[in-house]
């Protein structure tokens, strides 16, 4: 972890300042693979100090700010913010990869040989006709969200085809745009 501080408006930061400022921030390595720069800067606003710290790592940034009257008082309240973001940041890329990694799943879907007869069939339930209007793309998405269904089969006004739209278990919508 690369720090860098900055005393800016008459504000001149102590060696035991530093020193805490580093190792709380080294706590905070552990969420991170590669090597992380932080800019501390302190500063006297009015007769208050301002304790600034800037995290960058991949891309990624976090930003604390906190301006109290004691600049050791203003660490213990930055890198609690600082961290609750980084853990938030760090459980949205857990469930990124674990939504990846459960539609991967779901497409392979492993094939076996059957060697009974397979079991009969269920009788159709229910059997329900309607015509097909044409409905724009939005319509049909307000009318998922309207009935609560997870699929809506109708006229696609723009293209003239016959088009299902359905809600997907993360969340999206799919549309299957059927030609015959």
């Amino acid at each position: 972890m690369k720090i860098e501080f900055i005393d800016r408006d008459g504000y001149k930061s102590s060696a035991r300042l530093q020193k805490i400022v580093k190792e709380k921030l080294e706590k905070l390595a552990k969420y991170f693979d590669e090597d992380v720069k932080v800019r501390v800067v302190c500063r006297k606003v009015a007769k208050q100090e301002k304790l600034e710290i800037t995290l960058t790592s991949k891309g990624a940034l976090f930003r604390s700010e906190v301006v109290t009257d004691s600049m050791y008082n203003n660490i213990d309240i930055a890198l609690p913010k600082l961290e609750k973001q980084i853990v938030r940041m760090v459980d949205k890329k857990k469930d990124k990869k674990k939504a990846r990694k459960a539609i991967k799943e779901a497409d392979v879907i492993p094939f076996e040989f059957l060697e009974e007869e397979p079991e009969e069939l269920p009788a159709i339930f229910k059997k329900k006709t309607f015509n097909l209007d044409p409905t724009t793309l939005d319509d049909a998405r307000f009318a998922i969200e309207r009935l609560g269904h997870s699929f809506y089969v109708f006229l696609n006004a723009k293209t003239g085809r016959v088009n299902v739209l359905y809600k997907r278990a993360d969340g999206a919508y799919g549309l299957i745009d059927l030609k015959y």
